[in-house]
């Protein structure tokens, strides 16, 4: 992106608030400062952005709208590859970003309300992953299934992104490819009570045998 005035406000904003964030830091950086360096006033750093924090993550919003549509396009029998896909549209995203994507992350990591802010995220995606997903089964349990396949989702995205941040991961797409397999092995395995049997010798009978089973397994 650039600074140069023919450029969208909403850009220019983004731009400057990064700027001044890594020269001056988060916390001595106020709205006024921005909306200065973008050369807008006040009033439309608020008609873009409702919060300082807020302009650290300007894709957000438009981020859930094509997780929910692609969720939304899936057939029951292809929600697997949808949510997948779903999750590679948000990585693929802050890869494309590249060092503003390290920029954020930096300023995460060190600012407590923005962490605050990328955890209240995180539960929007986390909610709209569970809220698809609880169709995938027809059990009494639909919804705990729902609930922790979706936690599994964004918690492998994140394991992956973050990796990629700190230059441990040189193939993203691979590494998320291969951290959500484990995902959806929770969803396609079933859940499944066993039984074992145990022979031994006995001078009782197959009655007394019988009974002392039923009891224990009463207890």
């Amino acid at each position: 992106m650039t600074t140069d005035a023919v450029a969208p406000a909403a850009e220019r904003l983004v731009e400057a608030a990064f700027a001044l964030f890594e020269e001056r830091g988060y916390d001595d950086t106020t709205v006024d400062d921005i909306a200065a360096r973008a050369g807008v006033g006040r009033t439309t750093f608020f008609r873009h952005y409702g919060s300082k924090e807020a302009v650290i993550f300007p894709a957000h919003d438009g981020l859930l709208d094509r997780i929910a549509a692609r969720l939304d396009a899936a057939a029951t029998a292809t929600i697997d590859l949808a949510v997948v896909e779903a999750a590679r549209i948000v990585l693929r995203h802050y890869v494309g970003e590249g060092d503003r994507a390290r920029q954020r992350y930096r300023l995460i990591t060190s600012v407590p309300a923005l962490r605050d802010r990328e955890l209240a995220g995180q539960r929007q995606y986390q909610r709209l992953f569970a809220g698809r997903l609880r169709d995938r089964w027809d059990d009494a349990d639909a919804g705990l299934r729902a609930e922790l396949v979706a936690a599994g989702v964004v918690a492998a995205h994140n394991h992956v992104l973050r990796g990629w941040l700190r230059g441990d991961v040189t193939d993203p797409e691979a590494a998320l490819d291969h951290a959500m397999s484990y995902v959806l092995a929770q969803a396609t395995g079933d859940v499944e009570t066993t039984t074992s049997v145990v022979v031994v010798q006995s001078r009782r009978s197959a009655a007394e045998v019988a009974d002392t089973v039923r009891r224990a397994l009463e207890h």
